[in-house]
């Protein structure tokens, strides 16, 4: 052999090993990214191959599969009341992907998660029919707040305190994910990205806004549980109206007439006196503040529900004056209404805080649980002491306060309004906010939390009491008659 042709050997040789190398790094190393890849049709393809597994509400399945025509994804996903349901389920899109619980149990819902696989599938690696979710929310609860938001933009969040079920949750406005679920949607998909409202914002969870003075409930508690006051009944040292510190700024009262100088912490919630909480969390200091907040949920990034909740916020490295502002639930303090709901809900339960959450449990095909969240995890975040005194508070709110359109005869109800200022120089229409708690006779619970963004009502109308407590209290009075 002579040299050129042993030269041309050698590297024809190279060639072949350098592809077998390549071919088996693409076959075991490679194979599960281009199997995962999003550009992977046949994925798609083979998710939507059979009906999918369903989510489930009061026992009733709220999601279901229908057969297409003309294409090679044989079935898409379709709603049951979807625009009642979307903040629950958000959507499954063969072009879109899946959001929110159809996304996070995507894998139980198409058959691929490997808990529902029996002995035989295992060896076959033949997909498995798909399992089920099972949620918390009461379909009553759901149609009450869907029902009493009506055409307002806002959200509402209804939880049991003892067990943190979520019992409704739902953003305004809405919309139906069966009109975006299918292969020619994209007209659909794209009026809704370009729709100003933005209906698949899932305000509840997703859009923290300034919680106003039902952040009060929070510094109360900070208050109480520091000792700065011996009880809720103790007179307070608040000038009205209080001069925030370093500035000529002085921090008034909605109602000039309000008994508010001095006011005990249940005369200042009662009369939402911004005077008693913008000195008080100056006199606490904002990282006694930001500790009880913090007990509370705030400036956490991972509250999974299992959904994740955007961050609720208690700022820092604040002067005193904008320490002042955040004793009422302003500055750079943001909430969800799942946070407010959680403030209310810890109050409730005597100071103890159970983890919110709105799956119960998830099974296969027939019916065996796989995975249950039904013990979720608790923490005392306030003595029994201060959460008795707080609830006694919150109940005169709406006894003979500002928050009597939550009454529920036969209940005890205990609530607290805000009204949040925003927009440059706080020209735009305030935030209605309303976060409550009720306790029936037999025993039952609910904790709630309603924001108002915008209504048909006149801005001097705004109130959490006019707009976001009567949703409140319908939603109370589902959970109470469940």
């Amino acid at each position: 052999m002579n040299k050129t042709i042993r030269r041309a050997s050698v590297f024809t040789l190279l060639l072949v090993v350098a592809l077998l190398v390549r071919a088996t790094w693409v076959q075991f190393y490679d194979s599960k990214a281009l199997a995962d890849d999003k550009q992977n049709r046949r994925n798609a393809i083979e998710q939507y191959a059979n009906p999918l597994g369903d989510i489930i509400v009061g026992g009733e399945a709220i999601t279901g599969s229908a057969r297409t025509k003309g294409s090679d994804l044989k079935y898409k996903r379709t709603y049951k009341d979807g625009e009642l349901y979307s903040s629950v389920t958000g959507y499954s899109s063969q072009v879109y992907g899946a959001t929110q619980l159809e996304g996070i149990y995507k894998d139980v819902l198409d058959g691929t998660d490997n808990r529902l696989k029996n002995p035989l599938d295992t060896v076959t690696n033949k997909r498995a029919d798909p399992g089920d979710v099972v949620t918390t929310i009461d379909p009553a609860v759901q149609k009450a707040a869907y029902k009493s938001l009506g055409n307002k933009k806002g959200a509402a969040v209804a939880v049991d305190p003892k067990s943190g079920k979520i019992l409704g949750m739902v953003s305004s406005p809405s919309y139906d994910p069966s009109d975006i679920s299918g292969s020619t949607d994209s007209e659909k998909w794209s009026a809704l990205l370009k729709d100003k409202e933005k209906p698949m914002v899932n305000r509840a969870l997703r859009q923290p806004l300034p919680p106003g003075s039902t952040f009060k409930l929070v510094v109360a508690a900070a208050a109480l549980e520091d000792g700065l006051y011996g009880s809720a009944d103790t007179k307070t040292k608040s000038p009205n109206p209080y001069m925030m510190p370093g500035t000529t700024t002085p921090l008034r009262n909605e109602s000039a007439s309000a008994p508010c100088e001095d006011a005990t912490i249940r005369t200042a919630l009662q009369y939402s006196c911004n005077n008693v909480f913008g000195k008080m969390a100056v006199d606490l200091g904002q990282d006694k503040v930001k500790a009880m907040a913090e007990k509370m949920g705030f400036n956490t990034d991972k509250l999974d529900v299992p959904v994740r909740a955007s961050e609720s916020v208690y700022p820092s490295d604040m002067d005193k004056a904008q320490t002042a502002l955040t004793g009422i639930g302003q500055f750079d303090v943001t909430a969800t209404p799942l946070q407010m709901s959680m403030v209310s809900g810890a109050i409730a339960n005597g100071g103890e805080l159970v983890s919110p959450h709105m799956v119960s449990q998830i099974s296969d095909s027939g019916g065996d649980v796989l995975e249950s969240f039904d013990d979720p995890d608790s923490q005392r975040v306030m003595s029994e002491d201060t959460a008795s005194q707080l609830q006694s508070a919150m109940e005169t709110v709406v006894e003979k306060g500002t928050g009597t359109n939550a009454r529920i005869s036969g209940a005890d109800v205990g609530g607290k309004t805000g009204t949040a200022q925003h927009g440059e120089k706080n020209s735009k229409t305030p935030y209605a906010w309303f976060t409550s708690y009720a306790k029936g006779s037999d025993g039952k619970e609910v904790a709630v939390a309603v924001i108002v963004e915008e209504s048909d009502a006149a801005r001097s109308e705004v109130s959490g009491n006019g707009l976001a407590a009567p949703i409140a209290k319908a939603m109370m009075s589902a959970a109470l008659n469940r």
